[in-house]
């Protein structure tokens, strides 16, 4: 039964310094034309923060905490975590199709395409990181023990989405539509997993029914994740605190990952018949 998902995760940790040398290669690729070179990788999202902190947090907001919290660190508490796993998300997926050439050509697993395009961006999530605790030491947040629950939602974060990417690039393989569809549903969800807002809104809006929508928002799998990161560096609470919610979590990944794997192997061979 599990026998798909033994065949793909032996492929990643048998190649695994492989993926560490493409992901250099291609993180280097990407910016090698461009004068700044890999500093966009950091200029681009560290834009798109001031923009939306501009907007929600001085604007719409009018710079009012969360919790007790200053706004702009409950917000970059949220995005630095989206900022790696949406572009992981996306490329993950259009990887296979926009590198079928080159396995062609090298003969290694196809499995390795999502998690090489998800490890690239791993550089940008460390200068993300570092750039959030600085700005948490300047608004006088010291780390503490839930701090060591970030080691926690990274590994978590990295298995959801290597799991999904192996899945969503098999089916942009199949039906080229589905890139396009995940790239509307990731701008959608953008706006549904609580970055910009909290649910304590909705919950002193719409009282019960709040709770309800809250309690629907959560079933969303990043909606576990980007909160995971926020508790950890805000001090909220702990992963093990909610077991049910955890548990929710990892069957979603665990059952990506081995229907990801039963349709990728089905379908690997015939790549190129799709393209």
């Amino acid at each position: 039964m599990l026998k798909s998902v033994i065949q793909v995760i032996r492929e990643q940790i048998e190649n695994r310094e492989l993926i560490i040398r493409m992901a250099a290669f291609e993180l280097k690729g990407s910016y090698q034309i461009h004068y700044l070179g890999s500093f966009w990788q950091f200029l681009n999202p560290a834009i798109q923060i001031g923009i939306y902190w501009f907007v929600f947090g001085l604007g719409i907001r009018g710079g009012a905490a969360v919790d007790g919290t200053p706004f702009f660190l409950w917000l970059l508490a949220g995005l630095v975590p989206w900022f790696f796993i949406s572009p992981s998300i996306i490329q993950g997926a259009n990887s296979v199709h926009q590198k079928i050439g080159i396995v062609s050509k090298m003969h290694f697993p196809i499995s390795l395409l999502p998690t090489i395009r998800i490890i690239s961006s791993t550089p940008q999530f460390i200068v993300m990181l570092i750039i959030l605790f600085i700005v948490s030491l300047i608004y006088g947040l010291k780390p503490s023990l839930y701090t060591l629950q970030i080691i926690y939602y990274t590994f978590a974060m990295y298995v959801f989405l290597i799991a999904f990417a192996l899945i969503a690039s098999t089916i942009s393989t199949l039906v080229r539509d589905f890139q396009l569809l995940l790239q509307s549903m990731m701008r959608m969800l953008f706006y549904l997993t609580p970055i910009l807002w909290s649910t304590d809104l909705i919950i002193n809006k719409l009282g019960d029914f709040g709770r309800l929508l809250e309690n629907i928002l959560r079933l969303n799998p990043l909606y576990y994740i980007v909160q995971g990161f926020r508790d950890s560096v805000l001090g909220k609470a702990w992963f093990f605190e909610d077991l049910i919610y955890m548990g929710y979590f990892w069957i979603v990944t665990f059952a990506l990952l081995y229907f990801g794997s039963v349709l990728h192997l089905k379908f690997r061979k015939d790549f190129m018949d799709y393209l």
